[in-house]
């Protein structure tokens, strides 16, 4: 089990660590709170300490014969400050230690994740940013903040990220997973498209999003700005992508193309429709009053992994990963088809998942084999699909450097 210190800071975004409280203990990790003063006008020591299962404490007076102020930081294995405010932010870049959260980051030697949340003005104020930069320079973690709606009326960069994604943030430090991807931009297609028959009726597929989703997360968790190509996603997505939404194959084609230009890492976790109605009837198509199903043609969708291949030519940029769903036949096994699929479509690693009997779809866990393009094999063992997602993103990282 880990200790996590918790700080947070005074914005109406406290009420948002409330429930990364929650996902700490339940990942069986030990949470202490260190709220400062402001944070309890917005969210009290009592839900904290309900949540955490432990006391809480804001001053270095209170308890003083366990030295709070230095033991917090000495123990923990990681501290997080979510929200960080403009002010604590500030605080933290000029070492200041006015209160028990300041006092437990000057004494902390673990890793340090902060998430900011404030208003669009106070986040790209030069002071606001020079702090940041400092903060990094000293190896801390610093999230970007998520575009959305503020408190009021206000909609702009400022927002605290979701809770998953700072719980996934924090599991990669926690883990020692590498900010290697830092300074690096990664396109990431997610979900099943559809192919309309009518304005009610499609061809899809049974594709959640999740993988595709958890690749994002763990992408943005080891520093990359992240770009999600998302087809009909079942689960949100994450905070702190850009977010490109498209229905259709055609549309995921264009997009993906799009952004891969000017991408280092093209990861294709989307399952795209294969083929597509020939038609697109306006109405709704009814049932013929003889009884008769009607005849639907079909064309072949274009294939997009093999377009994005070939879009970077003979350059070894962007690295190109694509993911095979899979079930072994009379004429092979999964990895047979695969590797016969790696060859065909000539990208730099495929991501093999046996769906047979219900595998994959839809399930928080996945298992899976990561062929490269130099005929090794990296089998990554029945887990939660995060823990692949970082197994994909240490390949594509050895292949950037």
């Amino acid at each position: 089990m880990s200790e996590i210190v918790l700080g947070v800071s005074g914005g109406v975004a406290a009420y948002k660590a409330a429930l990364l409280v929650r996902l700490f203990t339940e990942n069986g990790h030990g949470v202490t709170v260190v709220p400062t003063d402001a944070a309890l006008e917005f969210v009290g020591r009592a839900t904290w300490e309900a949540l955490s299962g432990r006391p809480v404490q804001t001053g270095v007076f209170e308890n003083v014969y366990e030295v709070p102020h230095v033991r917090l930081g000495q123990n923990a294995d990681l501290v997080v400050v979510a929200p960080a405010t403009a002010n604590t932010v500030a605080k933290a870049a000029a070492g200041l230690a006015d209160d028990l959260l300041t006092n437990t980051l000057l004494t902390a030697r673990c890793p340090v994740l902060v998430a900011p949340a404030m208003h669009t003005e106070m986040w790209e104020h030069a002071a606001t940013q020079a702090n940041v930069s400092t903060l990094r320079e000293r190896g801390v973690t610093v999230l970007d903040p998520a575009v959305g709606r503020l408190t009021g009326a206000d909609t702009g960069a400022g927002r605290l990220p979701e809770p998953e994604q700072i719980y996934a943030a924090a599991v990669a430090l926690l883990a020692g997973h590498p900010r290697d991807l830092a300074g690096r931009h990664v396109v990431v297609t997610a979900g099943g498209t559809r192919e309309y028959l009518d304005p009610v009726r499609f061809l899809g597929n049974r594709s959640s999003g999740l993988q595709g989703v958890a690749l994002a997360e763990t992408a943005l968790a080891r520093g990359a700005s992240v770009t999600l190509v998302a087809a009909n996603l079942s689960v949100p997505a994450p905070a702190g992508v850009e977010l490109v939404e498209v229905v259709s194959t055609e549309d995921l084609r264009q997009a993906t193309l799009k952004h891969a230009a000017s991408a280092d890492a093209v990861v294709m976790a989307a399952a795209p429709a294969d083929f597509r109605p020939t038609s697109f009837a306006d109405a709704k198509i009814k049932k013929r009053p003889d009884g008769q199903a009607p005849t639907i043609e079909l064309v072949e969708n274009p294939d997009v992994l093999v377009e994005v291949v070939q879009q970077r030519g003979a350059t070894a940029s962007p690295v190109v990963v694509g993911f095979a769903a899979e079930t072994g036949d009379a004429n092979g096994s999964v990895l047979d088809h695969a590797r016969a699929k790696l060859a065909r479509k000539g990208c730099d690693l495929l991501v093999v998942n046996d769906v047979s009997e219900g595998k994959v779809f839809g399930r928080a866990d996945s298992e899976a084999v990561i062929l490269a393009a130099d005929g090794s094999a990296h089998p990554v063992a029945l887990g939660h699909k995060s823990l692949l997602a970082h197994a994909i993103w240490a390949e594509v990282a050895t292949r950037l450097t």
